[in-house]
């Protein structure tokens, strides 16, 4: 592997270089397609351990990092919230020293990106952003491999979000803004990026050329778009406002009619799970043009491919 991230952390999506990024997608392909053999896979993390220490429950995430492991070689151990329960049963510095000292990899699905953070500060192993109320680093990843898969060169690519402008998004934005991929995105008043974030994009836009903007129009976001992309109104940790949100997001469905707005062969991309009949319908989900399901199967082989490049 020609560029190694050895002892590295992702906590966001843009610690990552565009030709880091691109290696994860180099090596996710050729262990997706074969060209590394199964044998030369299983040498890669012989002997170490990835702990998974998630807060809310996961299905894609924890399968895509326990089966990579075992593919590699290596071991996935997962923690639930009650093993655990940071800054509640013991300090999170404290959990952190003791996962540093029995673990070689870190992945992290907690509420509070300060507590991956301090996991990162407090580990001295690599930590991996497994998502946090700011970011998705490892979706990110997935989404963005899935697009070039089925549409190409990326800086030819106009994408729409159209949605709530929360983590999802946040690493859509700055993946989107560091690989030069066009990117418009829908939100109700009040649901838009957060602005630091928004300003962060706009600034690593100007390097690789991508045209990011936000607005509050869904049938504008999506026009003549290659690909629509959307999440859940109301994520985990959200209950209490699921009502407001469903009123304010009505207007936010991808439907048939929405899908008819962009080009005829655009892809849509659900980061999953689905609520289905609130953000997206039945139709478009089940539909010929979703690509969801290659998205799910890529945050197998990017997640594999970044586990791969930490133990190079």
């Amino acid at each position: 592997m020609a560029i190694s991230l050895a002892g590295r952390n992702l906590l966001s999506i843009a610690d990552l270089t565009r030709e880091e990024i691109e290696e994860v997608w180099r090596v996710a392909a050729a262990q997706k397609s074969g060209e590394v053999s199964t044998e030369e896979q299983l040498t890669v993390a012989r002997g170490r351990t990835l702990a998974m220490i998630f807060d809310k429950s996961s299905l894609r995430t924890r399968l895509g990092f326990e089966v990579a492991m075992a593919q590699l070689g290596g071991h996935g151990l997962y923690l639930a919230p009650a093993d655990a329960r940071m800054g509640e049963r013991e300090a999170i510095k404290d959990v952190a020293r003791v996962l540093g000292r029995t673990v070689d990899v870190i992945a992290a699905r907690l509420y509070s990106h300060s507590h991956i953070e301090e996991l990162a500060a407090e580990s001295g192993v690599p930590v991996i952003n497994a998502q946090s109320d700011l970011e998705h680093p490892c979706q990110a990843l997935a989404d963005l491999l899935t697009v070039r898969e089925h549409k190409g060169d990326l800086t030819q690519v106009q994408i729409a979000w159209v949605g709530d402008g929360f983590n999802v998004c946040h690493s859509l934005l700055l993946i989107c803004a560091i690989c030069g991929a066009n990117l418009q995105i829908a939100t109700p008043a009040t649901y838009e990026p957060r602005a630091e974030t928004m300003a962060n994009a706009q600034e690593l836009a100007k390097e690789s050329g991508a045209a990011i903007a936000v607005g509050n129009d869904p049938r504008a976001a999506v026009r003549g778009a290659d690909v629509i992309y959307t999440d859940v109104w109301t994520s985990a940790g959200m209950e209490d406002q699921a009502t407001r949100r469903r009123a304010d997001f009505r207007d936010f469905q991808v439907d048939q009619a929405l899908l008819q707005q962009a080009k005829p062969d655009a892809i849509v991309l659900h980061c999953l799970p689905a609520h289905r009949g609130e953000e997206i319908t039945d139709e478009v989900l089940d539909g010929p043009q979703c690509a969801a399901f290659d998205q799910s199967e890529n945050r197998l082989h990017t997640q594999r491919a970044l586990l791969a490049l930490i133990f190079s």
